[in-house]
């Protein structure tokens, strides 16, 4: 009967081991699948700006979104609203082409239907006729709803946004973002605090 009984919780252990394994496995595995959605919107996003589509961009932003820039350029509250910025911004647009980089993302451990994350890019357009070049770091926000990833915040920071013709002289000014005809000061990399204190570092070498 001991011996039984010994069995059967040396079973029961194992089963429940078994069982641990396997979750943390299906969990694993459902980080991996969120974070190939989310890479997955965030190249819509730019094949929807690229193709000027904007009932793609409905569908990638929740009702509740918001959209923002620390230079106070782009922002807008709700889905709409944001529909309605980039209305405008592809009046002033004609051919466009986005490159998405570097992306990093962070599944919410408190919360899988949340998550975090950097995404490194570059562009060329021509606002107002003029060829442009940018390039820009997006902090966002994803929110799993209804069976999907979508944006619930993109905040874009500019390290430039200079004319073509303007681009060599323009990387060691710190006014390098061009707003139609207002030059912004850059967001990146000026407001990392790492990369400030190692120019003051430097600066006292020099």
């Amino acid at each position: 009967m001991a011996i039984g009984l010994k069995s059967f919780q040396l079973k029961d252990r194992r089963n429940f081991k078994q069982d641990y394994m396997n979750n943390e496995l299906l969990k694993r595995i459902e980080v991996l699948e969120s974070k190939d959605e989310i890479r997955e919107l965030v190249s819509n996003y730019a094949e929807s700006c690229d193709r000027q589509d904007l009932k793609a961009l409905e569908k990638i932003f929740t009702v509740d979104a918001e959209f923002d820039s620390p230079n106070g350029s782009l922002k807008s509250k709700g889905r709409q609203s944001i529909l309605d910025m980039y209305h405008d911004v592809f009046l002033s647009r004609g051919p466009s082409f986005h490159w998405t980089h570097d992306v990093s993302i962070c599944i919410r451990s408190d919360d899988n239907h949340l998550a975090e994350g950097t995404v490194y890019s570059h562009a060329e357009t021509t606002r107002d006729g003029v060829a442009s070049l940018a390039a820009m770091r997006y902090d966002d926000i994803y929110s799993k709803k209804e069976g999907s990833w979508k944006f619930l915040k993109r905040t874009i920071n500019f390290f430039y946004y200079v004319k073509t013709e303007d681009y060599l002289e323009s990387l060691n000014d710190p006014m390098r973002v061009n707003m139609g005809d207002n030059k912004i000061a850059a967001d990146i990399p000026e407001s990392i605090p790492s990369w400030s204190e190692f120019q003051k570092k430097r600066t006292k070498v020099d």
